[in-house]
């Protein structure tokens, strides 16, 4: 039974009894703060006013944390310098002090802690399972985990759902003794439901921001997987990529993203978009690291049919951690450039910089070969990004609206505590709470038209017929062998001699390099090389053919350490009001 005090039998009971009740009293009456309650005000300093740096990250038991490496952070592991429960808990306070601001991470694991101490337990007993034993990390809030958190890909239509287990890629982390910090933000369905639409934003999770500019757009969908590691919120993070989702954020927010072939880390326990083209990689801020956490990630699964495809296309070993590499082993490499269409769109104010690391690379034994353009270009649109472009039967977005009305209603069916079943649950929930969902084009802000992409699905139903099979066959054709493995296959003009290049490099930025990468079902990596003069990151990218990662780690690795180009953010603008950027 609940029982209600007045202030009269509160006074009385004081009298009875002067403690606790007198205490409590003396709470409710007193015009001074509680003691228990007071602030040191003489100590208390916000840190982005303290310094000449905008919020400087504090060091961890006297250890500089900020940009370590997972191997680094094993060292310290391994000496006892730092536990694991050290680690999150100065990554609990950096949360506390910059994700008002940056808004990278939708949810944090309130067993984070708890599975940290496990974690030093074991390494205690002699247990170390692996590089990531102890190590956090965070997973776009797409990706299903069988916790304490919600799973909602950022709609308030999935909270209190209940998942049937975790995503496979979730559990191997797990086993692998890495962290599980926190579910990141994202564009709302992962940028499904709408054509114009402010990336990053989500309902539930509100806007996600760049921390070198919170003004700009920090790309998307994977847009706080992105954002939080940039911020040094935690060591890496998993993002999905359908068209761009790890490589735009990425490259926007100065990390690393590594984008595996489609059917080499399997999609089950995640929010689908498509089936021929999603695919979980990796965000971190260095290539090493990016790789560690992708080891743990690839493998079949019974529960995704695509990963039986990875048979006797794996290293034998099974080791991809084994393919980093220095700046060496540039030296006999050749890749190519593909001009037409591709480098001949980048941003004038990025090719300098990016031309004069592709110098740097020919500097170190590399061989750049310029013209390795698609063999069919008209597919590549000259406007940007557009995956609507072509006709019905030769449209990448014809393939995924089709994916999605289906593959949506399969990841649905095994939620327990939920009544939205499917697309159309979905749009009717919209609707109904069109104002803070924005179901109705010009209602929201972040939701510019409407759920149009949902409708656009909803309007085919999941039909697989002639036209759809049309298409898939049309876009992986166009992007596969008229697209990256015919440029891959260089004939050198001068000698005659026909070769296989060890990637193509492309400006990463530029949407149409990556939108290529996606529609092939192909591996691409990118890492930072430059900033504009507004503060936001740019990159450079390989790009190579399926089953080809241990060539984009090799020379990934290789490049990044030629460059040693170091990228902190800035955090400009973090007063702002935080609104949908488009």
């Amino acid at each position: 039974m609940k029982v209600q005090y007045s202030v009269a039998l509160l006074y009385a009971l004081s009298l009875a009894n002067a403690h606790p009740i007198e205490k409590l009293w003396k709470r409710f009456t007193s015009t001074e703060p509680s003691m228990d309650q007071l602030v040191n005000t003489t100590s208390f300093v916000y840190p982005q006013v303290a310094s000449k740096e905008v919020f400087p990250m504090d060091t961890c038991n006297g250890i500089t944390l900020e940009d370590a490496t997972i191997d680094q952070l094993q060292d310290y592991f391994n000496r006892g310098i730092l536990s694991s429960e050290d680690v999150v808990g100065c990554y609990l306070d950096r949360y506390f002090q910059v994700n008002p601001y940056v808004n990278g991470i939708l949810q944090v694991n309130p067993d984070c802690l708890s599975i940290a101490r496990e974690m030093d337990r074991e390494r205690a007993a002699g247990i170390v399972r692996g590089p990531l034993h102890g190590i956090p990390f965070l997973v776009k809030d797409n990706f299903a985990t069988k916790d304490k958190m919600d799973t909602t890909c950022g709609s308030w239509m999935l909270l209190g759902s209940i998942v049937p287990r975790d995503a496979h890629v979730v559990s191997k982390l797990r086993d692998a003794g890495a962290v599980l910090f926190g579910h990141s933000t994202l564009s709302e369905w992962a940028d499904m439901r709408s054509s114009s639409y402010s990336e990053g934003y989500s309902a539930r999770g509100g806007q996600a921001r760049n921390p070198f500019n919170l003004t700009l757009n920090p790309g998307g969908s994977s847009s706080g997987s992105a954002g939080a590691i940039a911020a040094n919120m935690a060591m890496f993070s998993l993002g999905t990529e359908t068209d761009g989702s790890v490589i735009d954020p990425a490259t926007r927010n100065g990390i690393v993203g590594f984008k595996p072939t489609v059917g080499l880390t399997s999609r089950a326990g995640i929010i689908p978009e498509s089936e021929h083209q999603d695919t979980a990689g990796s965000l971190a801020r260095t290539v090493r690291d990016a790789v560690y956490a992708f080891q743990y990630m690839w493998g079949e699964d019974e529960r995704d049919v695509y990963t039986r495809n990875q048979t006797g296309n794996v290293p034998e070993n099974g080791d991809y951690i084994s393919f980093l590499s220095n700046k060496d082993a540039l030296k006999g490499a050749r890749f190519g450039l593909p001009w037409q269409k591709l480098w001949t769109h980048a941003r004038p104010d990025q090719v300098e910089r990016l031309l004069g690391v592709i110098q740097l690379i020919e500097e170190a034994g590399a061989t750049v070969y310029n013209n390795t353009d698609f063999g069919n270009l008209d597919v590549i649109s000259d406007d940007g990004w557009d995956w609507e472009m072509g006709a019905t039967n030769e449209s990448e977005f014809t393939v995924i609206k089709v994916d999605f009305y289906n593959n949506i209603k399969s990841y649905l069916s095994e939620l327990e505590n939920t009544n939205i079943r499917s697309l159309e649950d979905i749009i009717a929930y919209n609707y109904e709470f069109s104002g803070t969902e924005g179901g109705e084009p010009g209602v929201h802000p972040a939701f510019s038209s409407g759920q149009d992409s949902f409708l656009d699905s909803l309007a085919w139903g999941g039909v697989q017929n002639e036209t759809y099979w049309q298409a898939v066959e049309f876009v992986q054709r166009s992007s596969r062998d008229e697209g990256i493995d015919y440029a891959l296959n260089y004939t050198d003009t001068a000698t005659g001699e026909n070769f296989k290049l060890d990637g193509l490099l492309v400006p990463s930025g530029l949407s149409i390099t990556y939108q290529q990468a996606a529609k092939a079902g192909y591996p691409m990596i990118t890492l930072p090389v430059g900033q504009q003069s507004n503060g936001r990151p740019y990159g450079l990218g390989i790009m190579q053919s399926q089953w080809q990662e241990p060539k984009l780690i090799k020379y990934g690795s290789a490049i990044e350490d030629l460059l040693q180009y170091k990228i902190k953010p800035q955090f400009y603008d973090y007063l702002a009001k935080n609104v949908p950027v488009y």
